[in-house]
């Protein structure tokens, strides 16, 4: 099996920072975009989708307002994927940046995913 390959990808927010901390980093704000149920406890979220896919992840960071990174478990050890929000100071723009790992061959399919993740966040925001 093949090594996965980190990539990042920046999008634009119309957000501020303290609300999009919210939806990245609180399971009720997750559920709204990037799982179907999130359940958190002791450090560690549970991901549901409807397709029956289940994932656990502890998370490993969090900069308030800033950053989360959440480290994989149930078979992907030693993979994460961070979310980390950026503020231009000069022009107040918000960015999120998501950096994630994929095998090369899932690497487009992947980055879909987070394109459809993130279009659902900007209309659950209202970006």
């Amino acid at each position: 099996m093949s090594e996965k390959v980190q990539f990042t990808l920046e999008y634009e927010v119309k957000s501020s920072p303290r609300i999009l901390y919210s939806f990245i980093s609180e399971p009720n704000g997750l559920a709204q975009w990037f799982a179907d149920e999130v359940h958190y406890r002791d450090q560690v979220y549970s991901f549901k989708w409807d397709d029956g896919e289940e994932k656990k992840a502890k998370k490993v960071l969090a900069k308030e307002n800033k950053q989360i990174r959440f480290a994989w478990l149930d078979g992907d050890e030693g993979y994460y994927f961070d979310m980390e929000i950026s503020k231009d100071e000069l022009t107040n723009d918000v960015a999120l940046i998501i950096t994630d790992f994929s095998r090369q061959e899932n690497l487009k399919d992947r980055q879909l995913i987070w394109d459809n993740q993130i279009d659902t966040l900007l209309s659950v925001v209202g970006a």
